[in-house]
């Protein structure tokens, strides 16, 4: 029983895992190929949960699930065009501000409009229940997140690595400078990537809403694991991002079954061990300055 409950807490942290991940990948991307951090992708994660809420009496979880990223992305893809795309050649710091002015506008634009209290949000009705494998007993919704999560990962990998927008977004990301001498402007795909990105970020918020509830703070409170992630796994891999999102949470998942109060600690401990050992995490790889 006890193997039992310690698979079910690495469960626990693989979820915690896939969830730093659908948004690390967006941020490793974005800063990859436009040079910008971009401190305002956990507030779209914020939106995408409360869109959530105000979409499910109307369309219920399943419309919500497709609507609220879609919508989320397109606010994404107007924020690049009118913002983000000034600073692409400039000062990182600006890019860095910027961002970080967004995250705090939208934070503070949820409090006012929805209240600083957490929102409740509960599971669907048609995906409550458990899951039995053996002795181990799962929640079915927090299995279907896992398979979502993933399916999202496999379906990004498959566009970065088997289209043609892929290859020229790797290509723009290792030699900036060689896709310019070749006429291609990485304008129109960084829209592309920034919208992408934004997508994936709301859809986990739409799918975490359930298990972590839904308040202003969620962004900020989810951003700095992602960063997290980021740096161990290295900028510019995209297996590193995986691997390290899912090293992560199993950390978690078992630091909290050991020993509750260390959990985050733990996570900051094997960052610091990645960048003493590894300084360009796990798989880095040198990245261009996007032109």
């Amino acid at each position: 029983m006890q193997l039992v409950f310690i698979l079910e807490q690495v469960l626990n942290g693989l979820l915690i895992g896939v969830q730093y991940l659908l948004i690390a990948l967006g941020l490793s991307l974005i800063f990859s190929l436009g040079g910008i951090v971009n401190l305002a992708h956990g507030a779209f994660y914020a939106i995408g949960a409360y869109l959530t809420v105000m979409l499910t009496p109307t369309i219920g979880f399943g419309g919500a699930l497709v609507a609220s990223p879609l919508l989320v992305a397109v606010l994404g893809l107007v924020i690049e065009r009118f913002l983000l795309r000034r600073f692409y050649r400039g000062d990182p710091t600006l890019g860095l501000l910027l961002t970080f002015g967004l995250a705090m506008v939208a934070e503070q634009a949820l409090r006012m409009a929805f209240g600083a209290a957490p929102l409740p949000y509960g599971i669907p009705s048609w995906l409550r229940g458990q899951v039995f494998i053996g002795d181990l007993i799962y929640s079915r919704y927090r299995l279907s997140i896992l398979v979502v999560a993933l399916a999202c990962v496999g379906g990004l990998w498959l566009l970065l690595t088997r289209t043609n927008f892929g290859r020229v977004v790797r290509a723009g990301v290792q030699n900036p400078d060689m896709v310019a001498a070749l006429g291609i402007s990485l304008r129109p795909y960084m829209t592309a990537v920034v919208t992408i990105a934004v997508g994936l970020a709301a859809l986990a918020g739409t799918m975490m809403a359930p298990v972590t509830g839904v308040h202003p703070a969620m962004g900020a409170e989810i951003l700095t694991f992602a960063f997290v992630v980021v740096v161990i796994g290295g900028l510019g891999s995209f297996w590193g991002v995986v691997f390290a999102a899912l090293i992560v949470g199993v950390v978690r998942g078992l630091t909290a079954y050991a020993y509750p109060p260390a959990t985050e600690a733990a996570v900051y401990g094997l960052m610091v061990l990645v960048l003493l050992l590894r300084p360009r995490g796990l798989f880095g790889e040198q990245i261009a300055r996007f032109e």
